[in-house]
């Protein structure tokens, strides 16, 4: 895979597969700090400090959602402006506080500000690790290179929910689980400052080839035609929305369904684990077969996947369907997730692809706050199952709308 050399830069997997794969661990450091949170915080929130409202307790994922969502919409911009490097850098300096803000809390608003900076981090730090790929890469092998950054990222939130909430049986809900966020933010700090190289010498490489030079845009035309105006951008945003609106829902709204129904906090973990660890392994085929087949497929069959994921944990109740529904969701949210981001990549020029990224990204973390609240309201108004269905039916139909309003773009 080699589109041609300037200045000694040249586009492939092979070619920068250093850098590459020195940003995949990278992404997996970045991944681990939100599996930190996946299994205990929530249980912080109703056991150490007696939060009875599950409106209340996912709050702090809705401070997670919308800082992140407006931390990837900025990040674009900066990238373009500042260098990829710096950004990522940058969003390393706001997780280091994070997991010592969750150590010493003495009350919940510690844990709903630190989660607004793992925000700012996350939408800084993430953003960066897919953009540096992509550019890496080329437009040859965009699905691979997704595939491989969410596998890293998710398969570290997976291994994290399960380490943690292993820990917290042994330990307790602090402080023994929480001390891996310290390792990981330390580990991506030093490896970001230090070892990773900047990337905009690809994108100079891969806008000369372009055949299409495009008009310049302004950051707002980005958004527009991101958000509305293309088809292709507005179907995937949409879906990226509902599906970490589902993510969201099952973050927040998971360990007290599953504790609520008699199970002690290892085999939560379990559940928590699996569902990204089967998203994040997943990926690894499912991003290169977007290459393959086409994007579309995989999304919607992925949203359907989902729906029927969610279906089934909210009317059963034994551990063993549990974790069946735990595998089909990871399975279906690895179908969509890297396709999502490559059929973005598809549709943007080179010159304005981080920002579009960004705006996508924007959408698509803005579903944590959308999902954690409005199943947070549903589950005190009707039930926590009542929650899991309505977002089980709102999965299949941003599915739906995939299936009518994209139309397959081949990646060139």
């Amino acid at each position: 895979m080699n589109d041609g050399a300037v200045g000694g830069i040249r586009l492939g997997l092979k070619e920068n597969w250093r850098q590459f794969a020195l940003l995949v661990l990278i992404n997996a450091f970045v991944g681990g700090m939100v599996g930190i949170e996946r299994t205990v915080v929530p249980l912080i929130g109703s056991e150490e400090f007696g939060i009875a409202s599950t409106t209340l307790v996912v709050s702090f994922i809705v401070s997670f959602g919308v800082v992140k969502a407006f931390a990837n919409l900025v990040s674009g911009q900066f990238a373009d402006r500042w260098g990829r490097k710096r950004v990522l850098v940058l969003g390393w300096l706001f997780g280091l506080p994070v997991p010592f803000m969750i150590l010493w809390a003495p009350d919940w608003n510690w844990i709903v500000a630190a989660n607004a900076l793992l925000g700012v981090s996350q939408g800084l730090a993430w953003s960066m690790t897919v953009i540096m790929k992509v550019d890496l890469v080329g437009p040859k092998g965009r699905g691979l290179a997704v595939g491989l950054n969410e596998f890293a990222g998710y398969f570290a939130v997976g291994v994290t929910a399960f380490l943690t909430g292993w820990l917290a049986a042994e330990h307790g809900l602090r402080p023994v689980p929480i001390y891996l966020g310290v390792g990981y933010a330390i580990l991506g700090t030093v490896l970001s400052i230090f070892v990773v190289q900047d990337t905009r010498g690809h994108v100079r490489l891969e806008t000369a080839k372009h055949a299409n030079e495009g008009s310049p845009l302004t950051f707002r035309d980005v958004f527009v035609l991101t958000s509305l105006r293309d088809r292709n951008l507005f179907a995937a945003s949409q879906a990226g929305l509902v599906n970490n609106l589902n993510d969201g829902m099952s973050w927040g709204i998971f360990p007290l369904f599953f504790t609520a129904g008699g199970l002690g906090i290892e085999r939560v973990g379990i559940l928590k684990a699996v569902y990204p660890a089967v998203w994040g392994l997943c990926q690894v085929v499912t991003g290169p077969l977007s290459d393959r087949w086409g994007r579309k497929g995989l999304i919607v069959a992925g949203m359907w996947v989902q729906a029927a994921a969610l279906l089934l944990t909210a009317v059963t109740g034994k551990f063993g369907w549990w974790l069946g529904a735990s595998v089909l969701l990871g399975l279906g949210t690895a179908m969509v997730y890297p396709s999502l981001i490559a059929a973005v990549s598809d549709a943007s020029h080179p010159s304005w692809r981080a920002r579009s990224l960004s705006v996508y990204r924007f959408w698509r973390d803005l579903g944590y706050a959308i999902g954690a609240l409005s199943a947070g309201l549903i589950a005190d108004a009707f039930g926590l199952a009542a929650a899991i269905m309505a977002i089980a039916g709102l999965t299949f139909v941003s599915g739906a709308v995939v299936a009518v309003a994209m139309v397959e773009q081949r990646p060139s």
